[in-house]
């Protein structure tokens, strides 16, 4: 599945060999001012592994996976200029946090697009493919986790129709911060 989005940018799941754009772009969203509300992983814990850590990480998540799907906007220069993952999660397990997971769903992570390709609408085309994806495997709602403090992320979400559970996830080591899980239900 391929969509071409404002601006000639190029909507696409990755191929299991572009593991390096994969680790680059990851890198790259790491190191963002507000990458340590937007992500759970640090620059220096990412940069230090290995090459067989992002192989397996892009082919889980490549075109024809049926679990994940990675997701990437490509500028008119074939520039890697976004990415977001959405992964299946499946009735009575436990999810990342430890919560039990009551329903089959997909969970949205990895949300990153490049600050100079920002309001375009370049991330909602991302948002369209991987929610088109989620509902054609099947799930029931997609979710997402966002820190309580990041205003920018919480207000996008809520303009494309996410809502908040109620749920909140603790993080570990930060006793006054959580997340808030947010989600949007099949239509």
């Amino acid at each position: 599945m391929t969509t071409t989005a404002p601006g000639h940018y190029v909507i696409r799941p990755v191929r299991t060999e572009e593991w390096p754009a994969v680790k680059a772009l990851r890198l790259r969203a790491l190191q963002d001012p507000i990458a340590h509300l937007a992500f759970l992983e640090t620059y220096e814990d990412a940069v230090a592994k290995p090459d067989s850590y992002w192989q397996e990480r892009t082919a889980q998540a490549a075109v024809g996976a049926t679990d994940a799907q990675q997701f990437i906007a490509e500028g008119p220069d074939g520039e890697w200029v976004g990415s977001l993952t959405v992964f299946v999660e499946e009735a009575g397990t436990t999810d990342w946090a430890g919560f039990p997971v009551e329903r089959r769903q997909g969970h949205i992570v990895g949300v990153y697009v490049r600050p100079e390709h920002r309001g375009c609408g370049l991330t909602e085309v991302l948002f369209d493919e991987a929610l088109q994806w989620a509902w054609d495997v099947g799930v029931e709602r997609v979710r997402l986790i966002v820190h309580e403090n990041n205003g920018r992320a919480l207000r996008f979400y809520q303009r494309i129709g996410f809502r908040p559970s109620g749920v909140t996830v603790p993080l570990e080591g930060h006793l006054d911060e959580s997340e808030l899980e947010y989600v949007l239900e099949r239509p």
